[in-house]
């Protein structure tokens, strides 16, 4: 009967009934399945976690231990730059000018200007018209002195015939010494007025033709500055600017070193802002002094004529400076400080070495190293700055994997 009982009241309960015949109140079996279970997934985390841990140790102290070997053996790009001719190249700045640029004025009086015959981007030839100034009260001054020339003529053509009807009457008593002298000297008197007379209609006419505005040369007419109806006199100016046979220039300002390395006759590229193309022309005057007070002077560079070159234009040059048979290397490689220029090379031994160099010719491929090198090192191009001499390192070509120092390749440039 306590059996059934015992039954009953745990009814909502699991039990579990012992070898000696009792029961035991168990707990709810789902809620200690929950329990299990989430035991299980924390075991299962902290196992996972210690496996990350493990392994990311072991990354880290292989990346140490690489980090520490390259550390150890830098690798550095090498060049063996040889021997090769370098042409010489000094690059400046400047603008486009008239080599002979003639200014023309007004050289004679002056007048209201009649007509102006060419304008501005015009050839012309030695002597051609360029402006017309009115010459009409000129032109009646030099009729009127013509005719006093023919007047003083008359006139000494009187005084030649007085002198030689005296010259006959004379040896008959009836003109004396005396009037052939006085004579004579009237004879000569006219002869001079009518040189005087030839000489002021000459001058005359003279002033009249200077009253045409001509070229002095043949060239192209750069400016006009005139226009018909103007007044103009001798202070009106410049009127017309030509360039002599067209021939242009390029004035450059360059450092008095680049100018040392200057001579008249050597080639030069010149391309002006706006045309896509060069020009060739050549250098043919060095200024002979330098400006004291930026240490500059100006190279001269002729140029044929082109319709690309304007005077006034901007423009850029680079000017052949001469030729050398040396190694070459880029700017990277080359280092400096208080001792002067020097560059790292790979020994042998695959260890750096400081080695003492001259440079030379700068040019857009690199620079000539005149003295210091034989072309059969191998030099480090690039991250001398981080080397010092007696590091072992490797060397690498561009794109290639590293090789001990002493091995015997031959390293391009990278």
């Amino acid at each position: 009967m306590n059996y059934d009982a015992k039954i009953d009241t745990v009814h909502s309960t699991d039990v579990e009934i012992t070898n000696d015949g009792e029961m035991t109140q168990v707990l709810d079996r789902p809620a200690e399945r929950s329990r299990r279970r989430l035991w299980w997934i924390l075991a299962a985390l902290a196992i996972a976690l210690a496996a990350l841990w493990f392994f990311l140790r072991d990354n880290k102290d292989e990346s140490a231990m690489a980090g520490a070997g390259a550390t150890q053996i830098p690798v550095v790009s090498v060049t063996a730059p040889g021997r090769t001719s370098i042409a010489g190249e000094i690059v400046g700045n400047g603008s486009i000018a008239a080599r002979r640029e003639m200014p023309v004025g007004v050289a004679g009086e002056g007048g209201q200007v009649v007509s102006v015959l060419v304008d501005a981007g015009d050839w012309v030839r030695k002597g051609q018209p360029l402006a017309v100034v009115d010459r009409s009260v000129q032109v009646q001054q030099a009729a009127s002195l013509a005719g006093q020339v023919e007047v003083a003529q008359a006139n000494a053509r009187i005084a030649q015939a007085n002198l030689d009807r005296a010259s006959r009457l004379v040896e008959r008593g009836f003109i004396s010494k005396a009037d052939i002298d006085r004579l004579t000297a009237t004879r000569d008197a006219e002869r001079a007025r009518v040189a005087v007379a030839i000489a002021q209609l000459a001058e005359t006419r003279a002033r009249n033709a200077r009253l045409t505005i001509v070229a002095p040369d043949a060239g192209l007419v750069l400016a006009r500055a005139v226009e018909a109806g103007q007044v103009v006199t001798s202070g009106s100016g410049v009127l017309f600017r030509i360039a002599k046979g067209g021939e242009m220039e390029m004035v450059v300002r360059l450092s008095e070193d680049d100018l040392a390395k200057l001579s008249v006759g050597v080639r030069a590229e010149v391309t002006p802002v706006g045309p896509d193309r060069a020009f060739e022309g050549q250098v043919w005057q060095v200024s002979p002094v330098v400006d004291a007070a930026d240490r500059q002077g100006v190279a001269r560079i002729a140029l044929n004529y082109a319709p690309g070159l304007r005077p006034g234009g901007f423009a850029g040059a680079r000017i052949t400076s001469g030729t050398v048979v040396a190694p070459r290397l880029p700017e990277s490689a080359i280092l400096s400080d208080d001792k002067g220029s020097f560059v790292y090379i790979v020994n042998k031994d695959g260890r750096i070495e400081r080695r003492a160099v001259r440079t030379g010719l700068v040019t857009a491929d690199g620079i000539a190293v005149i003295e210091g090198l034989s072309g059969t090192e191998r030099v480090v191009l690039r991250a001398g700055g981080f080397l010092n001499p007696g590091d072992k390192v490797k060397t690498r070509l561009d794109g290639a994997a590293a090789t001990p120092g002493t091995a015997g390749s031959t390293p391009q440039g990278s």
